[in-house]
């Protein structure tokens, strides 16, 4: 599967949009690493707990974009874009979308 950014893919042809996929997940805050984010906020740097909690929720929002291109038998996703959105507090979702398509 290529997964891409942009609206083309160097030295490929798109022959047919299969359209829009997506993936999503939604997680929240806990109790511990808001404990150690409180005590980097009044030292500074990066809070680590949150950065890989992000991380962790983008990649899993990516399978599951995949996994629904797969099930369209997707060669190739593009525009692939991340939004992330607050549902309430301390939850946030984040949601990777992009165009499904055939490569001829």
């Amino acid at each position: 599967m290529i997964i891409v950014n942009t609206s083309q893919i160097a030295g490929k042809e798109i022959s047919e949009v299969l359209g829009l996929v997506r993936g999503n997940t939604i997680r929240a805050r806990h109790v511990g690493q808001d404990i150690m984010a409180g005590l980097r906020n009044i030292v500074g740097g990066e809070v680590k707990e949150y950065t890989q909690m992000i991380s962790e929720a983008r990649e899993e929002a990516l399978k599951r974009m995949v996994s629904e291109a797969e099930k369209l038998e997707a060669d190739a996703v593009i525009n692939i874009r991340f939004t992330t959105s607050q549902v309430m507090g301390g939850a946030a979702e984040i949601l990777a979308y992009g165009t499904a398509v055939k490569i001829g």
